[in-house]
């Protein structure tokens, strides 16, 4: 079983019972490793109508079961809202997501992944091409880089698959969404243990931010 270490599980990740504004109630599905910046995004806004479910992170190991997770999570609590917005990027589905949103009637962030939406996807589609050899981590994955990346890939136990898995990539850029020493401590012994160079750019929210205050103030 992959361990999450500190990613809260879906009760802690709910921000159900606040008190009802004026505005009408909102529920964000969301990626559990987005759970973080999407409460933290939630308190500078002041948006008490909004409430969170986050569905497990580790998801993204298997993308293809994505699309139902969404759904299954749309169809039970739809009818207690609103409006349902997911907060899910493409994530390795290959359009699925997209479709099936279409299909429920529920809109998603745009953009091919988190990477890009916090990086600002205009931006990040400018520079794709030049970083095409960049792996990236964010927040989560500095926290969560063991149980995201080294056991999964099985590196723990055979550190030689690393050059092969890893050969084509030249530098770990850290995405950062917060200005935190440990977390930056931890991403540049990522890059040392994948004998990467190491770039860390503040990012902020992104284009997370831009999408939930859009639809919390709509």
């Amino acid at each position: 079983m992959t361990d999450l270490g500190d990613a809260p599980n879906d009760r802690q990740l709910t921000t159900e019972g606040l008190a009802p504004s004026a505005r009408g109630r909102i529920l964000l599905i969301a990626c559990g490793a987005l759970a973080h910046e999407v409460l933290a995004i939630q308190r500078r806004g002041g948006w008490d109508h909004l409430d969170l479910q986050c569905l497990p992170a580790n998801l993204h190991l298997w993308p293809d079961r994505i699309p139902d997770a969404v759904e299954q999570a749309v169809i039970e609590r739809r009818e207690d809202y609103d409006k349902v917005f997911i907060l899910y990027a493409d994530c390795g589905t290959g359009g699925l997501l997209a479709a099936r949103c279409a299909a429920l009637g529920v809109e998603m962030l745009q953009g091919p992944h988190c990477y890009s939406f916090f990086e600002g996807n205009a931006r990040f589609a400018e520079i794709a091409e030049e970083e095409i050899t960049a792996f990236y981590l964010t927040d989560f994955l500095c926290r969560q880089f063991d149980a995201f990346v080294w056991r999964p890939m099985g590196f723990d136990r055979h550190p030689e698959l690393i050059p092969m898995m890893f050969g084509h990539y030249t530098k770990l850029v850290y995405q950062a969404q917060t200005d935190d020493h440990m977390l930056d401590a931890k991403a540049r012994d990522a890059a040392a243990r994948l004998g990467l160079a190491y770039e860390r750019r503040f990012t902020g929210y992104g284009d997370l931010a831009v999408e939930m205050t859009r639809v919390a103030t709509a």
